[in-house]
């Protein structure tokens, strides 16, 4: 084993990413997040997660927000702090794979919109799949951080993960990211994993964990020892269980050692009081889970996978079936080959585990995204596909061998078509494409919030103007004046008459 390193450690924040998605099921909001961007950003982070994941999808289906605003609002926010976003390979912040026309467009707006560092992954750890948005993010100048996503399994160890880090680098990693969804590293084996991939990767090694198992805090000291340039934390009031580990701990533990941040503990402070107060108002979407969960050893659950998990089961009245639901996942998992429980193949292996459960007989039905994984159309699963489960689901067809988007057609030229008359801007046909019904949806209701702003003032401006006209001009009566454009308020008493019922 080589010495280990001494140098101070950098860290990614993911307050305003992961650490929401994993514990409020995506849906804090952008007004919940500005207020305390400013001050995040003096505190010195390598990086702030703020975009991509579930981020995408959340505010446009649920919170009616535009995602690319988002971004260009807390880029405006954060000036000095580099913006990271996670990027799902050839699924970009989606589900299923797309063209590459669209990767490449998803890319070039979001670097021009304030993202400095990509963190790329395929669920699989194909790198196939990783292959068009890599010349993306080089070609809009910005960081490529090429991740293999960490699980466990007998087709599954350390020096896979090597080799795996190794193709990464050749392919044109400007870093690696050891992406641990479910935080199932072990200390010893971030030690050995790290020092290995210091040994023989040169660019930056950056470790991503959730402390679900309780492993992570100790799993990311030994990684630091090793080693490792930047861990992932999240400000503690947002930190733990199915999150990552906080970031003030991780700041103390260091502090007069060789890896020492400097990161100021009161500052942090002063942000951990200011998210604990707004995770107040999220407690609807709490995903009920506290503290540490050892089962996630044997299920291998993801944060953001178990938060949206328990939110469905409670949806359909059947939360009291989540520990059959768990016990059922890594069944179905071997039956398809070891994916690693990461987006979108967690949802995928969760979902027929989910049905699995509740219909009471196993693969009664099959979910058309199980199909399409079947037939190859995700990429190359780790290991082979049961033989008995492959035939029940797509019988004798055969899979599909090549890079699934290869198949498939441009799609921009189209959405263009079929938005022609409701929207013109790139970033709305991207959207789009990634999520049609939800992006309609959304369109629709910024279109009536537009017209909303714009009827306000007119209306104001008439109401108040009949008012002043059928006041009484007598002395002492309050004045009230017509509202400006700039939309204050038309109710601000002006002062009194006099005794002639002059102004």
């Amino acid at each position: 084993m080589s010495k280990p390193t001494s140098k101070p450690i950098k860290f990614t924040d993911t307050t305003f990413r992961d650490a929401h998605q994993s514990l409020l099921a995506t849906r804090m909001k952008t007004e919940d997040m500005l207020p305390i961007a400013e001050k995040m950003d003096q505190v010195g982070f390598h990086s702030m997660e703020v975009w991509g994941g579930a981020t995408f999808d959340a505010p446009l289906r649920f919170l009616k927000e535009n995602p690319w605003e988002r971004l260009r609002q807390l880029r405006a926010a954060i000036k000095k702090t580099k913006l990271q976003m996670l990027l799902r390979g050839q699924n970009i912040v989606g589900y299923r794979h797309y063209p590459d026309d669209t990767v490449r467009k998803f890319v070039e707006l979001a670097a021009k919109n304030g993202i400095d560092i990509f963190r790329i992954f395929d669920a699989l750890n194909d790198p196939r799949n990783m292959e068009t948005a890599i010349k993306a993010v080089h070609k809009a100048g910005a960081h490529a951080q090429l991740s293999f996503s960490y699980t466990i399994s007998p087709v599954h160890n350390v020096e896979t993960f090597v080799e795996q880090a190794k193709i990464l680098e050749a392919m044109g990693a400007d870093s690696i990211c050891i992406k641990d969804m479910a935080g199932l590293l072990s200390p010893f084996i971030a030690c050995e994993l790290v020092t290995r991939l210091k040994e023989e990767i040169q660019v930056p090694i950056q470790l991503h964990s959730h402390y679900t198992s309780g492993m992570a805090s100790m799993a990311y000291l030994e990684a630091i020892q090793a080693g490792v340039d930047v861990v992932d934390t999240a400000i503690s009031s947002l930190a733990q269980s199915t999150s990552q580990p906080p970031c003030e701990s991780m700041v103390a533990v260091l502090e007069g050692t060789p890896w020492d941040s400097k990161l100021d503990l009161d500052l942090l402070s002063e942000i951990a009081q200011y998210i604990h107060d707004v995770r107040d108002r999220y407690e609807a979407y709490e995903c009920g889970l506290v503290g540490v969960d050892t089962n996630v050893l044997q299920f291998q659950v993801p944060g953001g996978m178990m938060s949206n998990l328990v939110n469905q089961l409670r949806e359909q009245n059947a939360l009291d079936r989540l520990q059959d639901v768990l016990d059922e996942v890594p069944r179905v998992r071997k039956e398809l080959g070891y994916p690693p429980l990461v987006t979108p193949s967690s949802q995928i292996v969760g979902t027929q585990a989910t049905l699995n459960v509740l219909l009471g007989k196993r693969y009664k039905t099959i979910p058309e995204e199980v199909k399409q994984y079947v037939r190859g159309y995700y990429g190359r699963p780790p290991a082979p596909i049961d033989p008995k489960i492959q035939k029940l689901v797509i019988g004798d067809e055969e899979p599909i061998t090549c890079r699934p988007a290869d198949l498939l057609e441009p799609a921009i030229p189209k959405a263009r078509a079929e938005l022609k008359g409701v929207t013109k801007k790139m970033e709305d046909i991207i959207a789009y494409i990634l999520f049609p019904q939800p992006a309609l949806e959304y369109f629709e209701h910024r279109k009536e919030q537009e017209a909303l702003a714009e009827l306000t003032p007119n209306l104001l401006a008439a109401v108040t103007a009949t008012l002043i006209e059928l006041q009484p001009k007598q002395p002492g009566m309050p004045i009230i004046r017509r509202p400006n454009t700039n939309g204050s308020n038309p109710w601000v008493l002006a002062g009194r008459r006099d005794a002639m019922g002059f102004e």
